[in-house]
């Protein structure tokens, strides 16, 4: 049995260690034990991606803005369903070992071979609001995206929800993928003025009996090119 590797380590504001393993050629973020992103959740990211930026492919240039980087799975999804060179893939990661592991273990990566990407800090209501008006889709993992006001998610903050509507233009898309079922989080993004559908996803494509993962479209009115 191939070992895992721990090939770096870091420590997340809440004290929580943070590894950067590998296993038999995959690569995973793990907190004490636990998966955050990697082949647990590659597929759901993607297919997450896929639909956040399916009604933007006639957009000359796309805008989207992604809560957390992980492993890039989300973002290299998004690059390759949007082709179009004007577009604009926002990042917003705060902490840069996660962003310094993906230029030394993933030399190509999403972002490191794509001029279209772009990084900042501040994954919070300050940092959408500088985004106002203008992106197509919000893009976020409930496991990994950084933690909001008191450590609490993202999503559970009315003011990161009311900002993320207004970052968006008419028509723009939420897209939230998860690893388990939330019974509550689509009326939750009602009550922000989304509307909502949900869709599940196969957690391995090619397993006989995958776990079925959520997703969530948050819509903002109708879409503008």
């Amino acid at each position: 049995m191939k070992p895992r590797i721990v090939l770096a380590e870091t420590t997340l504001p809440d004290g929580s260690p943070l590894e950067l393993q590998e296993h038999d050629g995959r690569h995973s973020l793990v907190v004490r034990g636990q998966e955050l992103a990697g082949p647990s959740t590659k597929a759901v990211e993607e297919e997450c991606a896929r639909l956040a930026c399916a009604p933007f492919r006639p957009a000359r240039q796309p805008k989207l803005w992604f809560a957390g980087l992980g492993l890039g799975q989300s973002l290299a999804a998004a690059c390759e369903a949007l082709p179009q060179k004007r577009g604009t893939f926002f990042v917003a990661e705060p902490s840069a070992e996660l962003v310094e592991w993906q230029k030394q273990h993933f030399p190509q990566g999403a972002f490191a071979s794509d001029s279209r990407v772009r990084f900042e800090k501040d994954p919070g209501p300050a940092g959408l609001a500088a985004h106002a008006g203008s992106l197509h889709a919000i893009v976020l993992h409930l496991d990994y995206s950084p933690a909001g006001q008191n450590g609490r998610p993202l999503i559970d903050d009315r003011r990161w929800l009311t900002a993320a509507y207004d970052a968006l233009q008419p028509g723009g898309m939420l897209a939230i993928a998860g690893s388990r079922s939330l019974p509550g989080l689509a009326r939750h993004l009602s009550r922000a003025g989304f509307t909502v559908a949900e869709h599940v996803v196969p957690s391995s494509p090619n397993a006989k009996r995958p776990r079925m993962l959520p997703v969530w479209l948050a819509r903002k009115g109708r879409a503008e090119d």
